[in-house]
């Protein structure tokens, strides 16, 4: 079973790097040695591997076939939806998805629009489950394509949109009522909850990160933000991530499993820990619905239900096959998973955490236990955060040594009570201890050497990587542990390519509309314009410029030229020179 679970999730994963999507004719050969699979162990692997490969590759065509027929881009089309989800506010713009229940075109089911405006102009006030009909200009799934950077058509295929486009501001937009649906409720449920919490602590930043915690919005989280969670390796503990719904489910757990025993009648029935599996369901479900039931939060659910399962059957004596189950349940609902880091941050996390158990038999204190665990996960995904992100926070260890204890144990609880309890004072404690937590991250990122910053180091170094660490951290009595750091050495010491002597190496990076051009020579760097700006906090210099500029080792630009003062060239000049050292500014 669990070689098979594997197998399956490596198929799917191999579809989701392939360069163009394989025809499905030839999906019926799997057939021939179904029959007689259970004979063979290797053949069961195998056929397993196929029909990962496969289902991906269906779910990609299914996913496709509702794509905008391209006869459609660039008209107008008038059209009756639903606003799915939570609209997010720009400066200049709403943002919504729309999910489509008639058109006079053929069109996509779901959609992503902007409602260009002022959010707060009244005709701009849309709310989830509300019906409009409105006149939209569409376009085809498409995003940027830069190495090292964010896969948006990927990320729109995975979420099931099918077109992107705005509302024509020259048409009529009528809305038509309501409707009452179980997520529509939900969906307006966490948007009560997070215009109440940045109404009752205004636009600060513990007001983003508490509605990120507590109904899954990462919007109001600035940019500034993210850079300080980023290089103090927090930035798993700012939304609702695997670690958090777990924390919920397993407390609700433990207090239902705790009053089942002292009701005789209830335990004679059914065992506490059944009725305490059964709970940790419904505590997993409640939250991810809470968060949205975006894609993360389906996958820690899936990952959480399994778990439960096993314990109700009683078939829990095996961990490493319930997370191989877990996994091939999540790749099944989810084919583009693989594609998602945090997939296998999460997943490399719970293995190390097994893997560090493993040959310590004294019980020790609970510090110590503590500590252990903390040097496994911190050692063991150093070499895959290099390889997916070209960087590895330094002070990481220190900084989650408090955040998560903090951030887990206190402060999501208390963000869910505030969200449930109409008492601001609960919302205004939790506001003090996210601007302490700020304080303590601020720092930790100003010690020296507190991020780790070279480029991507290639497959194979990152697998003798893995090996090392499997080394290093291997149970008390296996000889030479120490030996480990001699295999993860190369992937920390990789060398960055660059031009020979006379040589200039031009990169053009894809920015949409607008330029960034990177010119390299033996010894210099020199990036000429910075693309666009997408909003207040996204643009093209975080979003693809430093990626590219992390991911080959350029460290240090000598000039950045702006050729004019135009939007679509110097969009993302400041967040370039926040992060990157620049030695001089040309206009």
């Amino acid at each position: 079973m669990t070689p098979a679970a594997i197998a399956f999730a490596a198929g799917a994963a191999l579809l989701q790097l392939q360069a163009v999507l394989p025809s499905l004719q030839w999906a019926w050969l799997l057939l021939i040695p179904a029959p007689i699979a259970y004979r063979a162990a290797w053949l069961r692997v195998a056929l397993a591997f196929g029909v990962g490969f496969f289902w991906a590759a269906a779910c990609a065509h299914w996913r496709m076939a509702d794509w905008l027929d391209p006869a459609l881009e660039g008209r107008d089309v008038a059209l009756v939806g639903v606003i799915a989800g939570l609209p997010a506010p720009g400066e200049r713009s709403l943002r919504f998805e729309l999910e489509v229940e008639s058109a006079g075109e053929r069109v996509p089911r779901r959609l992503l629009l902007s409602w260009y405006g002022n959010p707060e102009d009244e005709r701009l006030q849309v709310h989830p489950g509300e019906r409009w009909a409105l006149t939209v200009r569409l376009r085809r799934p498409h995003g940027t394509v830069n190495p090292h950077g964010f896969d948006y058509t990927a990320w729109l295929l995975e979420r099931g949109i099918g077109a992107t486009g705005y509302v024509r501001a020259r048409a009529e937009a009528r809305l038509l009522g309501s409707r009452n649906g179980p997520f529509d409720l939900i969906e307006r449920a966490r948007e009560h909850v997070r215009d109440r919490f940045i109404a009752t602590l205004g636009a600060t930043p513990a007001a983003g990160i508490l509605a990120a915690l507590a109904v899954g919005d990462q919007r109001a989280i600035s940019r500034e933000e993210w850079q300080l969670f980023n290089a103090t390796g927090v930035t798993h503990l700012m939304s609702i991530s695997g670690l958090h719904v777990t924390l919920v489910s397993g407390l609700v757990a433990w207090l239902v499993a705790s009053l089942w025993r002292r009701v005789p009648g209830l335990a004679l029935r059914v065992p506490a820990r059944k009725s305490a599996a059964v709970a940790a369901i419904f505590a997993a479900l409640g939250y991810a619905l809470l968060a949205g039931f975006g894609v993360p939060a389906q996958r820690t659910f899936w990952m959480v239900a399994i778990v439960a399962a096993a314990l109700w059957s009683g078939r829990i004596a095996s961990p490493w096959r319930t997370l191989a189950l877990a996994l091939a349940v999540i790749v099944l609902m989810d084919p583009w998973a693989p594609l998602a880091p945090g997939l296998w941050l999460s997943f490399g996390a719970v293995l190390l955490i097994f893997y560090a158990g493993v040959g310590w038999t004294e019980p020790g204190t609970k510090l110590a236990q503590w500590i252990r665990v903390q040097w496994a996960i911190t050692v063991g995904l150093a070499p895959a955060t290099v390889l997916l992100f070209s960087q590895v926070s330094a002070v990481g260890p220190l900084a989650n040594a408090l955040a998560i204890p903090l951030v887990s144990v206190v402060i999501t609880p208390l963000a869910l009570a505030a969200a449930v309890l109409p008492y601001d004072a609960l919302l205004q404690f939790s506001a003090w201890l996210v601007e302490a937590l700020l304080v303590f991250l601020e720092w930790c990122a100003a010690l020296p050497a507190a991020l780790w910053q070279q480029p991507a180091p290639p497959l194979w170094m990152v697998l003798a990587a893995l090996a090392g660490c499997a080394w290093l951290l291997a149970p008390r009595g296996v000889p030479w542990r120490a030996g480990g750091l001699a295999l993860m050495a190369p992937a920390f010491m990789v060398a960055a390519p660059a031009p020979a002597e006379g040589e200039a190496w031009l990169s053009v990076f894809d920015v949409g509309q607008g330029l960034a051009v990177l010119v390299r020579t033996a010894g210099r760097a020199l990036l000429f314009d910075a693309g666009p700006a997408f909003g207040a906090d996204a643009d093209s210099g975080s979003r693809v410029i430093v990626p590219a500029l992390r991911g080959t080792g350029v460290q240090r630009l000598d000039l950045i030229v702006l050729s004019h003062e135009d939007a679509d060239h110097l969009g993302g000049a400041l967040s370039v020179m926040e992060s990157v050292e620049v030695a001089a500014l040309a206009s």
